[in-house]
């Protein structure tokens, strides 16, 4: 079992930023990172933002490339995701997700509420 504990969302206007926060505990995981779901669509639908893979390396998925950054603190087993020049279209719940070392399972974090607003 993987426990993933968000905190940073809120609401700040367009142009602003946030700092999210994740901290796993439990289990050891291989993937960490994080995924976005705007309003109105499916759990299928969410989009991957960034993640950090079993070897350390961090990604930024394309769009979102410039604007936001991934990192990782091995000590504190946390995965921040900054997030600078927000837009309106950035408004989404944001999920922590990791992926169990071995078993490949997905756990997910409760969500953390974004939203851009003027």
């Amino acid at each position: 079992q993987i426990q993933l504990a968000e905190s940073g969302g809120g609401s700040v206007p367009p142009g602003g930023s946030l700092r999210l926060s994740c901290a796993a505990s439990g289990s050891p995981f291989s993937i960490i990172g994080w995924y976005r779901q705007p309003p109105g669509t499916p759990d299928i639908k969410r989009e991957l933002v960034a993640y950090r893979t079993s070897t350390g390396n961090l990604n930024i998925v394309g769009p979102f490339k410039g604007r936001f950054i991934i990192s990782y603190d091995n000590a504190k087993r946390t995965v921040y995701l900054q997030m600078n020049n927000l837009k309106a279209e950035d408004t989404a719940v944001y999920y922590c997700y990791a992926v169990a070392t071995g078993i490949g399972k997905n756990y997910w974090g409760q969500g953390t509420q974004v939203t851009i607003s003027s």
